[in-house]
């Protein structure tokens, strides 16, 4: 277990500890043993990005410390969802007694929802909205219109046009900026397409921001299953059709730091680097992934949208310990998340921009990363 998945574990068992010490879901015995309580499915997307093996780790570990087994199973961003679907039948067949989901597709569960719904297996949905379906009971996540809004308001600091508390700063540009987005498939994606807009919408009315390719619209801007690879294809695309040596590219408004290191590469490919004249457009990103970390060090990614996933997973053990005691989860939204069918009851919490100068107090000084993890002397 490393550090930070071990902090991550730490925050989370002692969560579950305070939880059992009211409410009787396992005994002691049990704890220090583990399972003695029963199975818990937790179904994670992939392996492919840290964040989801680290979710998926930290998950477990909390959830055994509270005296349940964990069947943890990852879909390998299956794209057909058929893994996912099987892994999580599989889960309801063993006789698990509730489901954690980070869905690959966000819809393409319902026939296993249903059949948990029908044996009364309460499901959590962990960061990815399930859709269309009524067997979804409680959605734990991040305020993801909010990442959307950070990642547009960081994207115009790091261009000038607005200052660190996001006021306007005058500076009429224009800027050429372009635009990414996510999997359409994962409703996340389409909230931060939103906050990022909403926020940026005034300046490109202003012209004071363009976008020179012309592709402003969500699906023009898709990278599929968040990937790094097709990230890249397109920004290589992007600067051959429409940049020159005379039309500069200011700016990249990017919703994950994969997909931000795609884009990264295609400009390092294309020759454009800190190195030049005019540096690096300003490129955004998500997850405070180790390997983007180090990119803000080096001046390459601007910034980066931490989402502090230890107190994800630790929201997502209580609100599993409450349901398997009888109880309700805590709940701070009701409003926001119709999944198509019914609107889900949720946790919401709050993200931070990190910049090269948060990467101290933000990540290293929380116990996040080791400054060796990162590259930091």
């Amino acid at each position: 277990m490393n550090r930070r998945l071990a902090a991550g574990a730490a925050v989370v068992g002692t969560a579950a500890a305070l939880a059992l010490a009211g409410c009787g879901a396992g005994s002691s015995e049990e704890s220090e043993g583990g399972g003695g309580a029963g199975t818990i499915g937790v179904a994670m997307p992939t392996e492919s990005s840290e964040r989801w093996i680290t979710d998926g780790q930290t998950l477990a570990a909390g959830l055994e410390e509270a005296g349940y087994s964990v069947d943890l199973q990852y879909a390998g961003d299956d794209t057909a969802g058929f893994k996912q679907a099987d892994q999580v039948q599989a889960m309801i067949d063993g006789g698990a007694e509730l489901l954690i989901i980070a869905a690959v597709d966000g819809a393409g569960l319902g026939d296993q929802l249903d059949a948990a719904a029908a044996q009364g297996i309460p499901v959590i949905a962990y960061d990815r909205l399930l859709l269309d379906t009524e067997g979804v009971d409680h959605y734990v996540t991040f305020d993801n219109y909010a990442v959307g809004v950070a990642q547009a308001t960081s994207l115009l600091r790091g261009l000038g046009v607005v200052d660190k508390d996001g006021e306007p700063t005058g500076d009429e540009g224009p800027y050429n900026i372009e635009l990414f987005a996510g999997s359409l498939d994962d409703n996340n994606a389409h909230m931060f397409w939103e906050g990022a807009v909403d926020t940026l919408q005034p300046y490109l009315d202003d012209g004071v921001v363009e976008v020179p390719s012309g592709q402003t619209d969500i699906v023009q801007a898709e990278s599929w299953r968040w990937s790094k690879d097709l990230a890249q294809d397109r920004m290589s695309s992007l600067l051959a059709q429409f940049y020159t040596d005379d039309i500069p590219l200011d700016g990249i408004l990017s919703p994950y730091d994969g997909i931000s290191r795609g884009a990264i590469t295609a400009l390092a490919l294309d020759g454009r680097g800190p190195t030049i004249p005019d540096g690096m457009p300003v490129v955004t990103g998500q997850d405070a992934e180790a390997a983007s970390v180090k990119l803000i060090r080096d001046k390459m990614q601007y910034s980066t949208v931490f989402k502090d996933t230890r107190v994800l997973a630790q929201v997502a053990v209580d609100a599993a310990l409450a349901y398997l005691d009888g109880g309700e989860p805590e709940v701070n939204d009701t409003d926001t998340y119709d999944n198509g069918v019914k609107m889900v009851p949720s946790y919401l919490l709050d993200v931070a921009t990190v910049n090269r100068g948060d990467v101290q107090e933000v990540l290293i000084d929380s116990g996040y990363y080791t400054a060796e993890e990162i590259g930091e002397a």
